[in-house]
């Protein structure tokens, strides 16, 4: 099951057909949560005389615990990015099923490490929520505690081992308007690792103590995190821009056989101001004027929605446009309609920048 997860986020990493968040450059994130260790098997007792004496369990399970994370990393503007994660878990042991010579009990597996990892963000249309996939290979730090008492008997183990640890995970992030660059994430992940660890310990019965080791394997944990991601090239919008109601004049006629205008629309909007609504009816009427025979209406949007959002929107912008000089009195087979998202800006912009002159329609009589 767990190499089946591998290879699927594997091929989903690969795969080119996937439209692409554009995340570029130099990122930081951190998240917490929970996190559930699954029962562990014990693979062995040294020497095999503890286990005639030691009350321990066959396998060992363990309550939900905390987990945290550090990460930073880059993206290459297409949806992939490669970061380096620093993590921290715990666990406290479950004891609900101890021996009943046992009186007291506590117990607890932690773990600290670090993790390369690849992820790919994916773009579903909308501006407000990317899902994205991950999978990661690196080093964990394990450390178990166990102390165990009851009349005449006592156990205790501790030790760290070092292990080779993977791991796979799927999330979204949610961009936050207010604060540009900034996005929360939810997010899932599968730590898993690799082979056996032995721990040394003490075992005290009848007044006698002995040298002891516990042999564990199949350390599987499930983490639920919560966090934070800032991206530091993305560019927000200068304070005017933000304020100011964007602009709706109409620009200089085009040489000779043609004539423009331009209609201005508000961030993420594709409804018209009645400014817009009067320079497509002076478009109108030039038509009618000029003994126009084509009319061309192009779409157009900044880049501060994703590259097929950006798409979309421009598309219903055009469309708006087209009806309302239908409404005018233009006849449809006479428009043809256009839509160009953000690749044919009126004003070169960083990514997520709100510029108020690309977000419009032009209209091209001739």
């Amino acid at each position: 099951m767990r190499s089946a997860l591998l290879a699927a986020t594997s091929l989903v990493l690969l795969s080119t057909a996937a439209v692409a968040q554009p995340v570029s450059g130099l990122y930081v994130g951190g998240a917490g949560g929970a996190g559930l260790l699954e029962n562990q098997r014990i693979r062995g007792f040294s020497p095999s005389t503890v286990t005639k004496t030691a009350p321990s369990p066959s396998g060992m399970a363990y309550n939900w615990g905390y987990a945290g994370l550090g990460s930073i990393g880059w993206g290459f503007g297409n949806g992939v990015r490669l970061e380096v994660q620093g993590d921290v878990l715990s666990n406290d042991r479950n004891f609900e099923t101890r021996p009943k010579n046992v009186t007291s009990t506590s117990g607890r597996e932690s773990k600290y490490g670090a993790m390369g990892n690849v992820l790919f963000d994916m773009d579903i249309g909308s501006p407000y929520i990317f899902p994205y996939l991950g999978a990661g290979a690196g080093w964990q730090n394990v450390t178990q505690k166990l102390n165990q008492t009851g009349p005449g008997y006592s156990e205790t183990i501790k030790g760290s081992k070092d292990a080779f640890a993977y791991q796979a995970m799927f999330g979204a992030s949610l961009p936050i308007p207010p604060v540009v660059g900034l996005s929360a994430t939810i997010e899932y992940r599968y730590l898993g690792l690799s082979g056996q660890r032995r721990y040394a310990g003490t075992l005290t019965s009848g007044g006698a103590a002995s040298a002891i080791s516990r042999k564990t394997s199949d350390n599987n944990n499930h983490i639920l995190l919560a966090g934070l991601r800032y991206a530091f090239n993305v560019t927000g919008p200068a304070p005017a821009a933000v304020a100011t109601p964007a602009p709706a004049a109409v620009a200089s006629p085009a040489p000779a056989a043609s004539r423009s205008y331009l209609v201005f629309f508000d961030w993420d909007r594709a409804d018209l101001t009645d400014r817009a609504r009067q320079i497509i009816a002076d478009a109108a009427k030039a038509s009618v004027a000029t003994a126009t025979t084509r009319i061309e209406v192009a779409g157009h949007a900044d880049k501060t929605g994703t590259a097929q959002y950006n798409q979309e929107l421009s598309r219903k912008r055009a469309a708006v446009v087209a009806a309302e000089l239908v409404r005018d009195g233009v006849a449809a087979s006479a428009i043809s309609v256009s839509s160009f998202g953000d690749t044919r800006p009126l004003v070169p912009t960083a990514a997520g920048v709100r510029e108020p002159q690309n977000r419009r329609v032009e209209i091209v009589l001739k």
